[in-house]
């Protein structure tokens, strides 16, 4: 960061302090304070993080991050720099999960503006985001979750019932986690588009359910809120791609342990318990009576429930 953090000051004409901050797994950030009193927010960029398949290469995700901007969901970029970028520093407050479990209204009118932005520069697909991370996983022998291997399956019958009536796709951030939600006055804000892509808005909400954990009333509010009706099929969807989230992002955690261990023993985490963690709710949704259910509805096999005649 020292070089990022010059070439910053040579740009600002003054002196600037930082403070790093804590909480991303990938990229390093920091808050800096220049003499005049501006604030901007510092992201530099590790090559080896899109290099090891655990993000979008470099201009890409610098290329979306301007896109964003530009929809108005995401910080203005201020100042490009080799490998790093210059933010607008947001004053807000970051979500955790109950934050986001009490906000599907705002969340989702942020995920609408995004969506209906200037399209991404690259394309986003949760199935073949897992196929290459299990291939890295066989590749250097790297752990994966008891019983992964076995839901693979499930994961293909997903794909082939979101297929049957796939949704227009839009410039997603397809990583939202709490910590990317920033509120900021009535209106959330998103960051980090490190996975950012075009894709299926469902999985965009499905994500937020699963990194969230909503129940499965929440995540049809959720459903609800963005799409503006509670079509089942559509709620469905949004159940599905919060299945997928859990399972493909399990092995986020598992590659990333695996290749950047350098990284991954810096910051703190227990890589391993998260991974088992995600993959115990994919398989607990997996194994619901009712995910056959959801299923047919994303596919349109159930007959609508009997419409309650009006009293009088």
């Amino acid at each position: 960061m020292p070089d990022a953090l010059a070439a910053v000051r040579e740009w600002a004409g003054q002196p600037v302090t930082e403070t790093p901050i804590k909480g991303g797994l990938s990229h390093r950030i920091a808050r800096l304070d220049a003499a005049d009193g501006q604030r901007w927010l510092l992201r530099v960029l590790d090559p080896r993080v899109s290099g090891a398949g655990l993000g979008i290469p470099l201009d890409q995700e610098i290329a979306n991050t301007l896109r964003a901007a530009e929809a108005g969901v995401g910080p203005r970029v201020l100042h490009r720099m080799p490998g790093a970028l210059l933010l607008e520093y947001l004053d807000g407050a970051t979500l955790d999960a109950h934050g986001v479990r009490t906000l599907p209204g705002p969340i989702a009118a942020a995920c609408r503006r995004l969506h209906a932005g200037p399209r991404f520069v690259n394309d986003f697909s949760i199935f073949r985001k897992l196929e290459e991370f299990l291939a890295l996983c066989h590749t250097h022998a790297l752990p994966t979750p008891d019983g992964y291997e076995d839901r693979r399956r499930a994961a293909a019958e997903i794909e082939r019932a979101l297929a049957a009536h796939p949704l227009p796709a839009v410039p997603c951030h397809n990583d939202l986690l709490p910590g990317n939600l920033i509120h900021c006055g009535t209106e959330i804000k998103i960051v980090d588009y490190q996975l950012s892509g075009n894709n299926d808005p469902a999985f965009e909400l499905g994500d937020i359910a699963a990194e969230a954990d909503y129940d499965p009333d929440l995540a049809g509010r959720l459903a609800h809120a963005y799409f503006g009706e509670a079509d089942p099929r559509l709620i469905a969807r949004v159940r599905l791609n919060l299945i997928m989230s859990n399972l493909t992002w399990s092995l986020w955690f598992a590659v990333h342990h695996g290749l950047l261990r350098e990284q991954a023993a810096a910051a703190d985490f227990d890589y391993d318990a998260e991974a088992a963690d995600k993959f115990a709710r994919a398989v607990r949704d997996l194994d619901d009576p009712g995910f056959g259910r959801l299923v047919d509805d994303v596919r349109g096999r159930r007959a609508p429930a009997p419409r309650t005649p009006a009293p009088g």
